[in-house]
C-alpha cells in the first residue's frame, strides 16, 4: 500500500471504524535513518492503534527504526516480506527476503531486542514457481523462533519476475487452505490471513480458522465496508453514523492541514473518493473530488457540497 495509506488515508479510515487496527504504508529504514524521520513517522493519535510497517533487511537499521517507532508512539512494528514490487526487489527487502529465512529471523531478533512492542512480519506463502507449503511453514517456524509471534500472510505467491504488483495481487491464485494449515501447525502464533478478501462474510468464515483478517485493496476503494467491523468483530456499538457524518468529520480536519502549509486538499480527498461506493451519484462525487483544479481553492466546503448532492449519503 506504498503511497496509498499514508496519515491522511488513516486518520479518514479512522472516522469510520474506532478499534480496526491501521498499518502504515511501507516506510524503508533508509527513509527513516537517512531523510526526515519526524516526516516518516508523524500521525495523529487518533490514528491508534497503528502500526508501523518497515521495509528493510539490515538487522541493525531495522533495530535503529524499530526503536524510534516505539518512541514514537507506534502500537506494532511490521516487517514487509511481502512487497514484490520491483524497486523493493532491487533495495533486497519485500517479498525477496522470503529465500532468507534466516535473515528475517536475524532482523526479527534485533527489531524485538530494540523494542518492548509487538514485531510482526507481512509475508507471501511463496515465492515464484516455489509452489509447496513446506515453504512457507519452514519460513513461519525460522522466523518465529526469533521471537516473532504475529504473521500477516498474504495467501498468494509472489512472482518477482514477469507480474506486475498489480499481476501480483491477481494472477497467483489465493490458497487459503495454506494459511488454515500454518495455524493449525503453529496453534501458539496469531495467523492473520491476507488477500482478495472483499465481505464480512468472508471474514467471518475466516475467522472460524485464524486469528485476524487484513483488508488492503478492499478497505481503500470502498471505506464503508469498514462501518460494519467495531460492531461485528470488536463487540462496540458505537452512535450510528452515515457517510454524509464522516464527510462533516473530516471537514476541520482538512481546513488545518491546508491552514497550516501541510498537504494540498486534493492529497488529502484523494483517499475519500471510494466512500461513497454502491450509491447514486457516487460516480459524479468521485468525478468532481478527483479535479485537482477545482480543490486547488483549499475551500474544503466543496467536499461537503459534492457529498450533500446524494440524498442517501446522509
Amino acid at each position: 500500500m506504498m503511497d496509498w495509506t499514508d496519515r491522511h488515508c488513516r486518520y479518514f479510515h479512522r472516522q469510520i471504524t474506532r478499534h480496526t487496527w491501521l498499518y502504515t504504508e511501507m516506510v524503508t529504514t533508509g527513509s527513516v535513518i537517512y531523510g526526515d524521520a519526524a516526516r516518516q513517522l508523524d500521525f495523529n493519535p487518533e490514528e491508534q492503534p497503528v502500526a508501523l510497517q518497515l521495509g528493510g533487511s539490515e538487522p541493525g537499521d531495522l533495530a535503529k527504526c524499530a526503536k524510534l517507532g516505539q518512541q514514537w508512539g507506534y502500537d506494532e512494528i511490521n516487517l514487509n516480506c511481502g512487497c514484490p514490487s520491483e524497486r523493493v526487489v532491487r533495495g533486497a527487502f519485500g517479498a525477496c527476503l522470503m529465500a532468507e529465512p534466516k535473515l528475517v529471523a536475524d532482523c526479527v531478533k534485533a527489531m524485538c531486542d530494540a523494542a518492548d512492542i509487538d514485531v510482526s512480519v507481512k509475508h507471501r506463502i511463496g515465492l515464484d514457481d516455489v509452489s509447496s507449503y513446506a515453504f512457507v511453514r519452514d519460513f513461519v517456524g525460522t522466523v518465529a523462533e526469533a521471537g516473532c509471534k504475529i504473521f500477516i500472510v498474504h495467501a498468494r505467491n509472489a512472482i518477482l519476475k514477469g507480474l506486475s504488483p498489480k499481476e501480483n495481487r491477481e494472477i497467483p491464485p489465493l490458497k487459503y487452505d495454506f494459511v488454515y494449515q500454518l495455524k493449525r501447525d503453529f496453534p501458539e502464533l496469531e495467523i492473520i490471513i491476507n488477500g482478495g478478501i472483499r465481505s464480512v462474510e468472508e471474514i467471518d468464515e475466516h475467522l472460524k480458522h485464524l486469528d485476524g483478517v487484513m483488508i488492503g485493496r478492499e478497505a481503500y476503494h470502498n471505506p464503508w465496508l469498514l462501518s460494519a467491523f467495531d460492531e461485528r468483530f470488536y463487540g462496540d456499538v458505537p452512535q450510528p453514523k452515515s457517510r454524509l457524518q464522516v464527510v462533516e468529520a473530516m471537514l476541520p480536519y482538512i481546513e488545518a492541514q491546508v491552514a497550516t502549509g501541510g498537504p494540498r486538499m486534493n492529497s488529502i480527498v484523494r483517499h475519500m473518493l471510494g466512500l461513497m461506493s454502491g450509491l447514486r451519484g457516487a460516480r459524479l462525487f468521485r468525478q468532481q473530488m478527483s479535479d485537482a483544479k477545482v480543490l486547488a481553492c483549499g475551500d474544503a466546503n466543496l467536499l461537503l457540497q459534492a457529498a450533500l448532492a446524494l440524498p442517501s449519503a446522509a
